[in-house]
Protein backbone atom coordinates (compact mmCIF):
# COMPACT_ATOMS: atom_id res chain seq x y z
CA UNK A 1 0.00 0.00 0.00
CA UNK A 2 1.35 3.41 -0.98
CA UNK A 3 1.54 6.10 1.66
CA UNK A 4 0.20 9.56 0.81
CA UNK A 5 2.85 12.22 1.33
CA UNK A 6 2.21 15.01 3.79
CA UNK A 7 2.25 17.56 0.98
CA UNK A 8 -0.41 15.67 -0.98
CA UNK A 9 -2.44 15.17 2.18
CA UNK A 10 -2.27 18.88 2.83
CA UNK A 11 -3.42 19.62 -0.71
CA UNK A 12 -6.37 17.25 -0.31
CA UNK A 13 -7.36 18.93 2.94
CA UNK A 14 -7.17 22.40 1.36
CA UNK A 15 -9.30 21.28 -1.60
CA UNK A 16 -11.82 19.69 0.75
CA UNK A 17 -12.11 22.89 2.74
CA UNK A 18 -12.56 24.94 -0.43
CA UNK A 19 -15.29 22.63 -1.68
CA UNK A 20 -17.03 22.76 1.66
CA UNK A 21 -16.84 26.53 1.68
CA UNK A 22 -18.24 26.77 -1.85
CA UNK A 23 -21.02 24.38 -0.94
CA UNK A 24 -21.84 26.37 2.18
CA UNK A 25 -21.83 29.61 0.21
CA UNK A 26 -24.14 28.12 -2.41
CA UNK A 27 -26.50 26.92 0.28
CA UNK A 28 -26.46 30.36 1.84
CA UNK A 29 -27.55 31.97 -1.44
CA UNK A 30 -30.46 29.64 -2.05
CA UNK A 31 -33.73 31.52 -2.29
CA UNK A 32 -36.43 30.85 0.27
CA UNK A 33 -39.81 29.26 -0.26
CA UNK A 34 -42.74 31.51 -1.19
CA UNK A 35 -46.39 30.45 -1.01
CA UNK A 36 -48.90 32.59 -2.93
CA UNK A 37 -52.64 32.07 -2.48
CA UNK A 38 -55.28 32.82 -5.10
CA UNK A 39 -58.91 32.24 -5.97
CA UNK A 40 -59.49 30.35 -9.21
CA UNK A 41 -60.98 33.32 -11.02
CA UNK A 42 -59.51 33.94 -14.47
CA UNK A 43 -57.91 37.23 -13.45
CA UNK A 44 -56.28 35.74 -10.38
CA UNK A 45 -55.10 32.60 -12.17
CA UNK A 46 -53.33 34.83 -14.69
CA UNK A 47 -51.78 37.32 -12.26
CA UNK A 48 -50.70 34.76 -9.67
CA UNK A 49 -49.03 32.51 -12.24
CA UNK A 50 -47.12 35.46 -13.71
CA UNK A 51 -45.86 36.67 -10.33
CA UNK A 52 -45.12 33.10 -9.27
CA UNK A 53 -43.14 32.44 -12.44
CA UNK A 54 -41.12 35.64 -11.97
CA UNK A 55 -40.21 34.54 -8.45
CA UNK A 56 -39.41 31.03 -9.65
CA UNK A 57 -37.11 32.45 -12.36
CA UNK A 58 -35.30 34.31 -9.58
CA UNK A 59 -34.64 31.01 -7.80
CA UNK A 60 -37.42 30.92 -5.22
CA UNK A 61 -39.19 27.68 -4.33
CA UNK A 62 -42.70 28.82 -5.27
CA UNK A 63 -46.01 27.21 -4.32
CA UNK A 64 -49.28 28.51 -5.76
CA UNK A 65 -52.22 27.56 -3.55
CA UNK A 66 -55.80 27.86 -4.90
CA UNK A 67 -58.32 28.57 -2.14
CA UNK A 68 -61.87 29.69 -1.64
CA UNK A 69 -62.02 33.47 -1.27
CA UNK A 70 -62.83 33.47 2.45
CA UNK A 71 -60.23 30.83 3.23
CA UNK A 72 -57.59 32.75 1.25
CA UNK A 73 -57.95 35.82 3.46
CA UNK A 74 -58.00 33.72 6.62
CA UNK A 75 -54.86 31.82 5.56
CA UNK A 76 -53.07 35.09 4.88
CA UNK A 77 -54.08 36.56 8.24
CA UNK A 78 -52.93 33.37 10.00
CA UNK A 79 -49.55 33.45 8.23
CA UNK A 80 -50.22 30.15 6.45
CA UNK A 81 -49.44 31.73 3.05
CA UNK A 82 -47.05 34.56 2.26
CA UNK A 83 -49.03 36.77 -0.08
CA UNK A 84 -51.62 37.22 -2.79
CA UNK A 85 -52.36 39.59 -5.67
CA UNK A 86 -56.12 38.99 -5.72
CA UNK A 87 -57.82 41.71 -3.65
CA UNK A 88 -60.64 43.66 -5.35
CA UNK A 89 -61.01 47.06 -3.69
CA UNK A 90 -62.19 49.49 -2.45
CA UNK A 91 -65.55 47.71 -2.19
CA UNK A 92 -65.64 44.01 -3.12
CA UNK A 93 -63.19 42.73 -0.51
CA UNK A 94 -63.62 45.59 1.98
CA UNK A 95 -65.24 43.25 4.55
CA UNK A 96 -62.17 40.99 4.57
CA UNK A 97 -59.78 43.93 4.83
CA UNK A 98 -61.75 45.27 7.77
CA UNK A 99 -62.02 41.84 9.41
CA UNK A 100 -58.28 41.17 9.30
CA UNK A 101 -57.06 44.74 9.84
CA UNK A 102 -53.70 44.69 11.60
CA UNK A 103 -53.04 41.08 10.64
CA UNK A 104 -52.26 41.62 6.94
CA UNK A 105 -49.93 43.96 5.08
CA UNK A 106 -51.51 46.12 2.34
CA UNK A 107 -49.02 46.70 -0.51
CA UNK A 108 -51.42 48.76 -2.60
CA UNK A 109 -52.80 48.34 -6.12
CA UNK A 110 -51.31 46.17 -8.84
CA UNK A 111 -53.93 46.91 -11.52
CA UNK A 112 -56.27 49.86 -12.05
CA UNK A 113 -59.53 49.99 -13.98
CA UNK A 114 -61.42 47.04 -12.51
CA UNK A 115 -65.22 46.86 -12.55
CA UNK A 116 -67.88 44.45 -11.27
CA UNK A 117 -71.60 44.22 -11.83
CA UNK A 118 -74.35 42.42 -13.71
CA UNK A 119 -73.48 41.65 -17.33
CA UNK A 120 -75.73 40.69 -20.24
CA UNK A 121 -75.28 40.09 -23.97
CA UNK A 122 -75.68 43.36 -25.87
CA UNK A 123 -78.65 41.97 -27.80
CA UNK A 124 -80.78 41.93 -24.63
CA UNK A 125 -83.29 44.78 -24.49
CA UNK A 126 -82.50 45.98 -20.98
CA UNK A 127 -79.88 48.48 -19.83
CA UNK A 128 -80.36 48.93 -16.08
CA UNK A 129 -80.70 46.71 -13.02
CA UNK A 130 -83.77 48.66 -11.89
CA UNK A 131 -85.49 47.90 -15.21
CA UNK A 132 -85.23 44.11 -14.85
CA UNK A 133 -88.58 42.32 -14.78
CA UNK A 134 -88.56 38.65 -15.82
CA UNK A 135 -85.48 38.38 -18.05
CA UNK A 136 -83.59 35.08 -18.10
CA UNK A 137 -86.35 33.44 -16.08
CA UNK A 138 -85.63 35.76 -13.14
CA UNK A 139 -82.31 33.98 -12.70
CA UNK A 140 -78.83 35.46 -12.34
CA UNK A 141 -75.94 33.11 -13.01
CA UNK A 142 -73.28 33.71 -10.38
CA UNK A 143 -69.93 32.27 -9.38
CA UNK A 144 -68.67 30.67 -6.15
CA UNK A 145 -70.91 30.98 -3.06
CA UNK A 146 -68.00 32.45 -1.08
CA UNK A 147 -67.39 35.28 -3.54
CA UNK A 148 -68.39 38.75 -2.36
CA UNK A 149 -70.09 39.54 -5.68
CA UNK A 150 -72.32 36.50 -5.14
CA UNK A 151 -73.26 37.61 -1.63
CA UNK A 152 -74.01 41.14 -2.84
CA UNK A 153 -76.18 39.83 -5.67
CA UNK A 154 -78.11 37.51 -3.37
CA UNK A 155 -79.18 40.58 -1.37
CA UNK A 156 -79.83 42.77 -4.42
CA UNK A 157 -83.56 42.85 -3.69
CA UNK A 158 -82.77 44.97 -0.61
CA UNK A 159 -81.45 47.68 -2.94
CA UNK A 160 -83.58 46.95 -5.99
CA UNK A 161 -87.11 45.84 -4.93
CA UNK A 162 -87.83 44.74 -8.51
CA UNK A 163 -85.46 41.79 -7.89
CA UNK A 164 -87.61 40.39 -5.08
CA UNK A 165 -88.11 36.68 -5.81
CA UNK A 166 -85.18 36.42 -8.22
CA UNK A 167 -82.75 33.48 -7.93
CA UNK A 168 -78.95 33.67 -7.90
CA UNK A 169 -77.54 30.44 -9.28
CA UNK A 170 -74.16 29.86 -7.59
CA UNK A 171 -71.64 27.89 -9.64
CA UNK A 172 -68.04 28.79 -10.48
CA UNK A 173 -66.36 31.32 -12.74
CA UNK A 174 -65.70 28.57 -15.30
CA UNK A 175 -69.31 27.35 -15.18
CA UNK A 176 -70.56 30.92 -15.45
CA UNK A 177 -68.57 31.67 -18.59
CA UNK A 178 -69.61 28.30 -20.04
CA UNK A 179 -73.27 29.15 -19.49
CA UNK A 180 -72.71 32.60 -21.01
CA UNK A 181 -71.10 31.11 -24.11
CA UNK A 182 -73.92 28.60 -24.59
CA UNK A 183 -76.63 31.25 -24.16
CA UNK A 184 -74.98 33.57 -26.69
CA UNK A 185 -74.62 30.76 -29.22
CA UNK A 186 -78.37 30.13 -28.90
CA UNK A 187 -79.22 33.87 -28.72
CA UNK A 188 -80.88 33.30 -25.35
CA UNK A 189 -81.26 35.69 -22.43
CA UNK A 190 -78.74 35.38 -19.62
CA UNK A 191 -77.62 37.62 -16.77
CA UNK A 192 -74.29 36.90 -15.09
CA UNK A 193 -72.21 38.35 -12.29
CA UNK A 194 -69.29 39.80 -14.21
CA UNK A 195 -66.07 41.67 -13.78
CA UNK A 196 -63.41 43.22 -15.92
CA UNK A 197 -60.69 42.87 -16.97
CA UNK A 198 -61.86 39.54 -18.37
CA UNK A 199 -61.41 37.77 -21.69
CA UNK A 200 -65.19 37.41 -22.15
CA UNK A 201 -65.40 41.08 -23.12
CA UNK A 202 -62.92 40.42 -25.94
CA UNK A 203 -64.74 37.33 -27.15
CA UNK A 204 -68.40 38.39 -26.80
CA UNK A 205 -70.42 41.57 -27.33
CA UNK A 206 -71.46 42.31 -23.74
CA UNK A 207 -72.62 45.22 -21.63
CA UNK A 208 -72.84 46.03 -17.94
CA UNK A 209 -76.31 46.86 -16.67
CA UNK A 210 -76.43 50.36 -15.21
CA UNK A 211 -76.31 50.31 -11.41
CA UNK A 212 -77.93 53.67 -10.48
CA UNK A 213 -78.05 52.84 -6.76
CA UNK A 214 -74.37 51.91 -6.64
CA UNK A 215 -74.85 48.38 -5.31
CA UNK A 216 -71.56 47.23 -6.89
CA UNK A 217 -69.65 50.43 -6.23
CA UNK A 218 -67.64 52.37 -8.77
CA UNK A 219 -64.30 51.60 -10.42
CA UNK A 220 -62.21 49.08 -8.53
CA UNK A 221 -58.56 48.15 -8.44
CA UNK A 222 -56.84 44.83 -7.79
CA UNK A 223 -54.51 44.94 -4.82
CA UNK A 224 -51.60 43.01 -3.33
CA UNK A 225 -51.39 41.83 0.28
CA UNK A 226 -48.74 39.96 2.28
CA UNK A 227 -48.73 38.28 5.66
CA UNK A 228 -47.38 40.25 8.57
CA UNK A 229 -43.63 39.65 8.88
CA UNK A 230 -43.07 38.62 5.27
CA UNK A 231 -41.14 41.83 4.55
CA UNK A 232 -38.69 41.05 7.36
CA UNK A 233 -38.47 37.33 6.57
CA UNK A 234 -37.98 37.66 2.82
CA UNK A 235 -37.38 41.30 1.81
CA UNK A 236 -36.42 40.59 -1.81
CA UNK A 237 -39.47 38.47 -2.60
CA UNK A 238 -41.56 41.07 -0.78
CA UNK A 239 -40.12 43.77 -3.04
CA UNK A 240 -41.25 41.83 -6.14
CA UNK A 241 -44.81 41.73 -4.81
CA UNK A 242 -44.59 45.40 -3.87
CA UNK A 243 -43.31 46.40 -7.34
CA UNK A 244 -45.83 44.27 -9.24
CA UNK A 245 -47.97 46.56 -11.42
CA UNK A 246 -49.48 45.96 -14.85
CA UNK A 247 -52.41 46.94 -17.07
CA UNK A 248 -55.76 45.43 -18.10
CA UNK A 249 -54.24 44.77 -21.52
CA UNK A 250 -51.40 42.81 -19.89
CA UNK A 251 -53.65 40.57 -17.82
CA UNK A 252 -56.17 40.06 -20.62
CA UNK A 253 -53.46 38.76 -22.95
CA UNK A 254 -52.50 36.10 -20.38
CA UNK A 255 -56.15 35.28 -19.67
CA UNK A 256 -56.88 34.89 -23.37
CA UNK A 257 -54.00 32.46 -23.88
CA UNK A 258 -55.24 30.36 -20.95
CA UNK A 259 -58.80 30.46 -22.28
CA UNK A 260 -57.48 29.23 -25.63
CA UNK A 261 -56.06 26.16 -23.93
CA UNK A 262 -52.53 27.16 -22.93
CA UNK A 263 -51.34 25.94 -19.55
CA UNK A 264 -51.30 28.88 -17.08
CA UNK A 265 -47.59 28.38 -16.39
CA UNK A 266 -46.78 28.45 -20.12
CA UNK A 267 -48.98 31.51 -20.62
CA UNK A 268 -47.10 33.23 -17.81
CA UNK A 269 -43.73 32.35 -19.33
CA UNK A 270 -44.86 33.69 -22.71
CA UNK A 271 -45.93 37.02 -21.24
CA UNK A 272 -42.71 37.34 -19.23
CA UNK A 273 -40.59 36.72 -22.33
CA UNK A 274 -42.51 39.40 -24.21
CA UNK A 275 -42.33 41.97 -21.40
CA UNK A 276 -38.76 41.85 -20.10
CA UNK A 277 -38.55 45.58 -19.31
CA UNK A 278 -41.66 45.51 -17.15
CA UNK A 279 -40.47 42.42 -15.28
CA UNK A 280 -37.05 44.01 -14.77
CA UNK A 281 -38.75 46.88 -12.97
CA UNK A 282 -40.49 44.44 -10.62
CA UNK A 283 -37.23 42.64 -9.81
CA UNK A 284 -34.88 45.63 -9.63
CA UNK A 285 -34.29 45.21 -5.88
CA UNK A 286 -33.40 41.51 -6.06
CA UNK A 287 -29.71 40.59 -6.03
Amino acid sequence: MKLISLSKLGLILVLSLLLAACSSEAEGTEKQAVNLAYVEWETEVASTHVVGQVLEDLGYDVTLTPLDNGIMWEALANGEVDGMVSAWLPQTHAPQVEKYKGRIDDLGENLLGGKIGLVVPSYMDVDSIEDLTDEAGKTITGIEPGANITGTTEKAYEIYPNLEGWTVLSSSSVAMTGALKQAIENKEEIIVTGWSPHWKFNLFDLKYLDDPKGMYGTEEYIGTFARNGFKEDNPEAYSVLDNFHWTPEDIESVMYDIMEGMDPKDAAKKWIEENEAKVADWTKEVN
